[in-house]
């Protein structure tokens, strides 16, 4: 089994040449069933880098009896706004949230994305208002992919032009 390990902070020891261990942690979040490869796009519109100051690690290409593959993210000191929440629940939307207090997990949550969604996208349609010169916030509404499960894809709520798969990456604000 292939799987990268990003570590920002220092929690994670080498046992012997094969295995790591991991520590646990006093507070903060561990995000897991995440489709693979989407971790780091997380962790970029969340903006926690190398210079966030707090340990932060990151599983790719982890096995996953639900998704064949996965990736999970641990984040040390780190307590999500809403606005982060749906935000990862538009990458990820199979996410699970782990809220860690006291070595212990006090929460867990799967993300559900919200109805609508405001100032974090930006619509890719030029003539949409949102791009001109006035002062109008980007609003889309979330809905469901037919067919598809766990698959969405955003409305905007002017232009009503549709976003979806990796361009809601490219387009997050």
């Amino acid at each position: 089994m292939q799987m990268i390990i990003h570590i920002f902070g220092g929690n994670m020891k080498e046992m012997n040449g094969k295995e790591f261990k991991v520590k646990r942690i006093e507070k903060g979040i561990v995000i897991d069933h995440i489709r693979q490869g989407q971790s780091m796009k997380i962790l970029k519109v969340l903006k926690i880098d190398e210079k966030h100051g707090t340990p932060v690690l990151v599983l790719m290409f982890v096995s996953s009896t639900a998704f064949g593959k996965k990736d999970i993210i641990k984040i040390e000191d780190i307590a999500l706004k809403k606005k982060d929440i749906s935000i990862i629940s538009l990458l990820a939307p199979d996410a699970t949230i782990n809220v860690i207090r006291n070595y212990e997990v006090i929460e867990k949550y799967r993300v559900e994305p919200p109805g609508k969604i405001e100032g974090v996208i930006k619509c890719p349609n030029s003539g949409c208002i949102t791009n001109a010169k006035e002062p109008v916030t980007a609003k889309f509404y979330v809905e469901k992919k037919d067919g598809i499960a766990n698959e969405i894809e955003l409305r905007c709520g002017y232009c009503e032009n549709i976003v979806n798969g990796e361009e809601i990456t490219k387009l997050l604000i």
